[in-house]
């Protein structure tokens, strides 16, 4: 029999790996509680621990699926299509996030992620929240109102002034996403009047957090390391030349 093998990437530590029996159980169960609206149903509890001994953290989920009884086995399998997800441990799919980045924004960053199921419209909030953050401190521009700042973040792009990475389009997003925050923020007029966020559209908020964490500060913090080491190495070959030229000196005044 073939070893049971997954590719698999730790939610909390960001390590790639492959896990087996050794390190990943699936318990499925099946419910009988009488009759129920949503027809005869069961679960699955799936494991993984973490093969990285920095880690070692549990990740733990439940799914709820329809379930039939297998007449050749006599037993009673659950569907593939899964009704219902919990996220246990951890909470989220939230990537981790390196310290450089300031605390509150990463933590909005997680907040949303934590709820984008629970309630799509204050995730979409938080999102927001983030995003406006990453704007003050990324791009020391702080106004009155989001859609203040973004206007000032237009015109320092156009005069050249915006930082290394900020783009027309990932302003764009931002500003979409203002807009998709303010349904969750506010509401409207008419109470009667109601907008849903589907988790699908929170999902893509939460996602472009993450793609601008890597195009601002990670791309920057990469930047700043990568000139510190060029300059570095240009010292330290201004230090060899003048060790050499002095020690070139030293052996010309032994000679004379």
């Amino acid at each position: 029999m073939a070893r049971f093998k997954l590719n698999w990437t730790c939610p909390y530590c960001g390590r790639p790996q492959v896990a087996t029996e050794a390190n990943h159980a699936v318990i499925r169960s099946a419910i009988f509680v009488g009759h129920l609206n949503i027809n005869d149903v069961g679960t699955k509890t799936i494991a993984f621990a973490c093969l990285n001994e920095l880690c070692s953290k549990l990740s733990l989920s439940i799914t709820l699926h329809h379930r039939h009884y297998n007449s050749v086995t006599g037993q009673y399998d659950l569907d593939d299509e899964v009704m219902r997800e919990w996220r246990l441990m951890p909470e989220s799919f939230a990537h981790p996030q390196p310290d450089y980045i300031p605390g509150p924004i990463v933590e909005s960053y997680y907040e949303a992620c934590r709820i984008r199921d629970l309630s799509p419209k204050a995730s979409a909030t938080l999102a927001r929240r983030c995003l406006q953050g990453m704007i003050r401190d990324f791009c020391k521009i702080a106004k009155g109102t989001l859609d203040a700042e973004i206007k000032e973040l237009r015109s320092d792009i156009e005069q050249g002034d915006a930082p290394a990475g900020v783009t027309p389009e990932s302003v764009d997003a931002i500003d979409q996403v203002r807009s998709i925050g303010n349904i969750g923020a506010h509401m409207e007029k008419d109470v009667n009047l109601i907008i849903d966020v589907e988790p699908g559209e929170a999902q893509a908020l939460i996602e472009l957090i993450e793609m601008l964490f890597g195009e601002w500060y990670v791309a920057r913090e990469q930047r700043q390391k990568r000139l510190a080491h060029i300059a570095a190495i240009a010292e330290g070959k201004k230090a060899q030349l003048a060790e050499a030229k002095a020690n070139a000196t030293q052996d010309k005044d032994r000679i004379a």
